[in-house]
């Protein structure tokens, strides 16, 4: 192990040698990077580095220090579960031919392990920057018919990003002024303008984690990556906003508030959802909401709960968006309305799916009910009363649109008649690697527990108890109860092919008006300023060559647009005059030597100035108090 192998800078340094590379070495290449990152932070595990936390990678910056490696079990933790997915997610995207979209993969898992290590705050908006145009850059790489949808979508995700770094890096330009410290570590919180700081890093933090109603980036924009890239959007930008809150914002009651809401509020829109993608884009939103009331609740078995249920998450919904990636790759599909009886064509990919919906689910036995259930009994056990049923609710409801809707509608619905096979084998890998993982940390949890913060098996928690699953299975079956009898009675809502507008609706119908108005109105009164700019500067040029000309022409300009205006019989004669004299003036050449005038003419007109600005002085000097 070498000290100074930054895993995210594996990925980071590590993508300008990708398009060199082509064929089998190009893939075996691809694998190489992440392989090398995972077997990296896994000897950090080892205690290569000492005592643990520990820091490294230090470098010099005006009068602070960058500190690029802050190793402890929260960092190592997220770092191990990021270069894992990294792996899984290369693997299932080596068949893409595009250097540019493995490129634009690679930084933005380079970002997120940066911003996981990152011991500073500068070091932490640098990394945070390059995820958000990385993960831009992969929506765009959607082609096809839907390039301008995405290019659409990607244009507004990086608007919302940009402005959300926008106030975390005012929040932390007054932090470091106030403080002198760039260390990131957790932030004082209160009430008062001296808190300004923290509210604006805060902001900039739970922007990322999609917390509505700042949120609706995320369906708008995930549904519309490539088949890869989605996949990929899946498991770093709101895993990594997670991470931070944690690291800063532990314990900050607010956010219990927010999560609980958080779990609610998309499981009414992925029921309505017709996109398979947009369904899970909402499931993701539910799952970070349980996350995010861990951290406020900010005990340590609590933390456990966040920081276990985001490395399941980052496993079941990346299989997830597998699934569905692999159903549109080969049926070209991705509607609810358009898909059904796919198990029999497609059985691997429909078994990876029920895997992922069970996990997603809690169901006994898979990864997500060995974590989830740590934040949900520490919200019983603080007797948060309307948090625990909000929390109990949204349990049954991403059974509702992820366990059962999302296999149901492409798998087992009324068959399509749509001709199809299973995915190809790196795809088949990927998803089995991630069905393994769901399984394995379901039925052998403590392998999960080791590696946390702290031991929830130390602090109380076991999850196999009796009455644990009793429960789980209950709530279980009378979801499904639920959605059998919302089915067979046609009271379930109709799948549609439309778009529901969420919290986006004013950036859509509002910022579309905007853009008119820019287009049209501004851009013609645009139009009018420069064509008004250049008539003043073509005068003052004719001005300059030949004074008496240009003061002529501006003269009989002037009464020509004047008489026009009174058209009366008394002014026709003097009206006719000065356009003939407009007329005479123009034709005169602009290059002419400067015509003089008589001396007793100028003599008058200085004398005439002279008296008018006399009159000017006497009258303000009159009139002033």
């Amino acid at each position: 192990m070498i000290e100074w192998l930054h895993p995210g800078l594996i990925f980071i340094f590590g993508t300008f040698l990708i398009p060199l590379f082509k064929g089998k070495w190009k893939q075996a290449y691809l694998l190489i990077l992440p392989a090398a990152a995972l077997i990296d932070v896994i000897l950090m595990y080892k205690g290569v580095f000492g005592t643990i936390p520990y820091s490294t990678w230090y470098y010099p910056f005006l009068d602070y220090e960058l500190v690029l490696g802050r190793v402890d079990k929260l960092s190592l933790c997220f770092a191990l579960i990021f270069s894992l997915a990294a792996f899984c997610m290369v693997l299932y995207a080596l068949h893409v031919k595009s250097s540019s979209e493995h490129m634009s993969e690679f930084f933005y898992v380079g970002g997120a392990l940066g911003v996981v290590f990152a011991g500073d705050l500068f070091t932490l908006y640098i990394f945070w920057e390059i995820m958000a145009i990385a993960s831009m850059l992969l929506i765009w790489f959607h082609g096809g018919r839907g390039s301008e949808v995405a290019h659409r979508a990607g244009f507004r995700y990086i608007l919302w990003h940009l402005f959300g770094g926008i106030v975390l890096l005012a929040g932390i330009i007054m932090y470091v002024a106030g403080t002198g410290s760039t260390a990131f570590n957790a932030f004082s919180w209160g009430w008062g303008s001296e808190y300004l700081p923290s509210y604006l890093i805060f902001f900039g933090f739970i922007l990322n984690a999609a917390v509505p109603p700042l949120h609706a980036w995320l369906p708008d924009a995930y549904p519309e990556a490539t088949v890869t890239g989605a996949v990929f959007l899946s498991a770093f930008t709101t895993k990594s906003a997670v991470y931070v809150l944690v690291r800063g914002f532990t314990g900050v009651d607010i956010l219990i508030g927010i999560g609980a809401i958080m779990t609610v509020y998309p499981i009414f829109y992925a029921v309505l959802e017709n996109d398979i993608r947009r369904v899970l884009g909402y499931s993701l939103i539910n799952q970070v909401g349980f996350m995010l009331c861990g951290i406020g609740i900010g005990t340590p078995l609590a933390i456990c709960g966040t920081v276990s249920h985001a490395f399941c998450h980052i496993i079941y919904k990346g299989l997830l968006f597998m699934s569905a990636g692999s159903v549109l790759q080969m049926t070209g599909k991705i509607k609810c309305t358009s898909l059904g009886g796919l198990w029999k064509s497609m059985p691997f990919t429909t078994a990876c799916c029920m895997i992922a919906a069970a996990s997603i689910s809690a169901f006994p036995g898979f990864s997500g009910f060995i974590s989830k259930s740590m934040i949900i009994a520490e919200a019983a056990h603080f007797q948060l009363g309307i948090v625990w049923v909000l929390l109990l609710l949204a349990s049954a409801g991403v059974f509702h649109h992820a366990g059962v809707k999302v296999p149901y509608f492409a798998f087992f619905a009324k068959d399509a008649g749509i001709k199809a096979k299973d995915p190809p084998l790196n795809m088949k890998l990927a998803m089995g690697i991630g069905a393994f993982l769901c399984i394995f940390l379901g039925v052998f949890p403590q392998y999960l527990y080791n590696i946390l913060p702290y031991d929830p098996v130390a602090l109380g928690f076991i999850p196999y108890t009796a009455a644990h699953v009793v429960s789980q299975a209950q709530l279980l079956m009378f979801a499904s109860l639920a959605f059998y009898v919302l089915i067979i009675t046609g009271v379930y809502p109709p799948e549609q092919k439309k778009l529901n507008l969420d919290t986006d609706w004013p950036f859509r119908i509002w910022g579309a008006k905007f853009m008119i108005f820019c287009k049209e109105p501004l851009m013609d009164f645009a139009s009018w300023v420069d064509r008004g700019m250049k008539r003043i500067s073509a005068y003052f040029a004719s001005f300059g060559r030949n004074p008496l000309r240009a003061i002529r022409i501006a003269l009989s300009t002037m009464m020509v647009k004047a008489l026009r205006t009174f058209v009366l019989e008394f002014w026709w004669r003097v009206f006719k005059y000065y356009e003939r004299d407009l007329e005479e003036a123009k034709k005169l050449p602009a290059d002419k030597p400067i015509e003089t005038v008589p001396l007793g003419t100028a003599v008058l007109l200085i004398i005439i100035l002279f008296l008018l600005y006399l009159v000017i002085t006497l009258m303000y000097g009159w009139l002033a108090p």
